[in-house]
């Protein structure tokens, strides 16, 4: 991977966030605050407009630049999350003009850690890490896997969000009420990671 690689899969992203902001504020309307869409939307659109008019040393330079933006621009809990995840990845592939398949899972890995760190969130507990961890894990554990089956896995991820009750955040006040809706931050996880995929999809035909 590239940074022009790095840079399609975050535009991407951006493109699949913008269209389901609505959708996103709507579930987390339903067990939160009712602003991960908005917030997310003017976060990754500031990204992408970074990204579209700016050149970079090496991909972690890029990718420290993204969380700074997310943490600038994107509000509520996401904004410090999603720019820590960023923020870990960028120093695991600080001074790499491109990178492997291994190495970016390694620094996904490390975003993953930054995430469990900050938010104080474990799996089963209805929030991102319920993407991030099974997701992580198995392209760690399987770094050939295919990215069509990394796309299924990643939606299935999500899903399973929607049995859980939540464990932290506001919507944790809901107790079992929360049950029956996906969690909006695992949401969002599954846009960005069915869009890296998406990407490394491309890059390899």
């Amino acid at each position: 991977m590239n940074q022009q690689n790095m840079k399609d899969w975050l535009i991407l992203a951006n493109e699949r966030i913008q269209e389901q902001k609505d959708y996103l504020s709507e579930l987390d309307r339903a067990i939160g605050d009712g602003d991960h869409g908005v917030n997310m939307a003017r976060g990754f659109q500031e990204v992408s407009n970074k990204l579209a008019t700016q050149e970079f040393t090496d991909i972690g330079a890029m990718l420290q630049q993204v969380a700074m933006t997310l943490i600038g621009k994107v509000g509520g809990a996401s904004g410090p999350l999603y720019g820590t995840a960023f923020l870990k990845a960028s120093t695991a592939l600080k001074g790499k003009g491109e990178c492997t398949n291994i190495d970016l899972a390694n620094a996904l890995n490390e975003a993953l850690k930054g995430i469990k760190l900050r938010g104080k969130a474990e799996i089963g507990e209805k929030t991102m890490v319920d993407v991030w961890e099974p997701v992580v894990s198995k392209w760690l554990d399987n770094p050939e896997a295919g990215m069509d089956e990394l796309i299924e896995f990643t939606h299935e991820c999500m899903v399973e969000t929607k049995a859980m009750e939540a464990k932290k955040g506001r919507a944790a006040y809901l107790g079992k009420r929360s049950i029956g809706t996906f969690d909006p931050g695992a949401v969002s996880s599954e846009l960005l990671f069915s869009s890296l995929f998406t990407v490394l999809k491309g890059a390899a035909s």
